[in-house]
């Protein structure tokens, strides 16, 4: 162990003796002995070739499903990546993703987050936008304990039913401990405008998303505007593809806009690394948790970028920092950077009308068979949902035989619905794939 660690014995000892500890295993007297020292029932070790051998081994009974037989959204998305973006993330002095202190030496990691916040920025169309959080829910959380510092006093949070069920679950996480009060989320039947009604003057943020979670569009400008004559702030979370088509958080009003960025260029990965966008209004900006880059010159007159609004140590202040998230994701940072340069305006418009077009194709479809309902109420992006005959589970395994995988099972987070399906179609799934679908559906 001293080719990893550098302590010694004598530094252990020494250690120990400092906080009044004769051993290492007393720190561990407030874990039940039944479960402190485990046995390990661990296979033998083996050398570099025998794993990769065993690696191999294991790999091969990984079921071969084609990624355009994908019909699983909720929240991750199965999206056409260029080339370019994994090759660009490649290079190595894009590696590291420690904040960028010394402006000196990180230039080039600087302009790629200045030009991540400026496209994301006007993605969104609001004032400014950071870089960036872990992923969609933690940046959402992170927006409603901005809207508490920003509001002051208020200590009340209205959530719309419809927002991701992950998402609200970690909101409550972040809030604990804090007074806050959290209402809205727990009716699925109470749609978004009878939710904001909720909003008092005791309200801080009333939050909602377009699309929701079961893929819904809204169009929250009228709700944002009575949110606003109550004195609260207004936090949408959305769909960066989406925008490409519908309503911004610009266009609604917001005051603070969330999306993942996961669509944007950075592949399923079974969860992550995934990408938080965090936005907001010039008013709230020196109130923006986590890092901010800006453009200025140097004593030259050349063009230079650093890190501004904030000092170097505010995500160590304890209770009094904006946040203590003080490590964006740099490398999810600039897959979107280089995912969202390479398609431009006109190419983000136009998968998100073949994500429009296909999603309507195969709800009308599904709609057809015997036993299966469309159930989304009112129009939607590229997710919708599907009540089925039959429990999802077995629907999933059914599919999975034809090399399918089917839509996400809903039962466990609006169990009113009953036996309900949320099906995601992308640019991925040709009219073909989308047939495929079907007739194993009707099979």
């Amino acid at each position: 162990m001293s080719h990893y660690i550098s302590i010694t014995e004598r530094d252990r000892t020494e250690m120990l003796k400092a906080i009044g500890v004769e051993s290492v295993d007393r720190l561990f007297d407030v874990v039940p002995a039944e479960v402190r020292f485990p046995t390990l029932n661990l296979p033998a070790p083996l050398s570099e070739a025998e794993m990769a051998r065993e690696l191999r081994r294991l790999s091969a009974a990984n079921a071969d499903v084609l990624t355009n037989s994908c019909f699983l959204g909720a929240g991750a998305y199965n999206h056409f990546i260029p080339a370019a973006v994994d090759s660009i993330l490649r290079r190595s002095e894009f590696y590291t993703a420690y904040t960028p202190y010394q402006p000196e030496i990180a230039q080039g990691t600087l302009q790629s987050i200045f030009e991540y916040q400026s496209l994301m920025a006007a993605l969104l169309q609001m004032d400014a936008a950071n870089a960036s959080h872990y992923d969609g829910a933690t940046a959402l959380a992170e927006g409603a304990i901005m809207a508490l510092t920003a509001t002051r006093n208020r200590r009340k949070i209205v959530v719309a039913p419809s927002v991701h069920p992950q998402y609200r679950a970690v909101l409550r996480a972040y809030t604990q401990g804090l007074g806050v009060t959290i209402v809205g989320d727990e009716d699925p039947n109470t749609s978004v405008e009878e939710i904001a009604a909720l909003v008092d003057d005791k309200t801080a943020c009333f939050i909602a998303q377009s699309p929701d979670f079961l893929g819904t569009l809204h169009d929250l400008k009228p709700v944002a505007d009575k949110v606003h004559a109550a004195g609260a702030l207004f936090i949408m979370a959305t769909n960066p593809i989406a925008l490409g088509l519908f309503q911004t958080p610009g266009q609604v009003g917001a005051d603070i806009a969330v999306a993942e960025g996961q669509p944007l260029g950075i592949p399923l990965s079974y969860g992550g690394p995934y990408l938080g966008i965090f936005s907001c209004t010039e008013k709230l900006l020196r109130k923006m948790p986590g890092r901010l880059v800006g453009a200025t010159t140097d004593l030259n007159g050349e063009l230079g970028y650093v890190l501004t609004l904030q000092t170097r140590e505010q995500h160590i202040r304890r209770e009094k920092a904006t946040s203590n998230i003080c490590t964006n994701q740099g490398l999810m940072a600039l897959a979107a950077t280089v995912y969202t340069s390479l398609l431009g305006k006109t190419g983000l418009r136009k998968v998100a009308e073949i994500c429009y077009q296909r999603a309507h194709y195969a709800a009308a479809e599904i709609s057809k068979l015997a036993g299966f309902e469309v159930v989304t109420n009112g129009p939607f992006f590229h997710e919708f949902v599907v009540r089925c005959p039959r429990p999802v589970t077995e629907i999933a395994m059914a599919l999975e035989f034809a090399s399918i995988i089917g839509g996400y099972d809903l039962a466990q987070d609006y169990p009113h619905l009953g036996h309900a399906m949320l099906v995601c179609v992308t640019e991925m799934n040709t009219k073909e794939d989308i047939d495929r679908l079907v007739a194993a559906l009707k099979g």
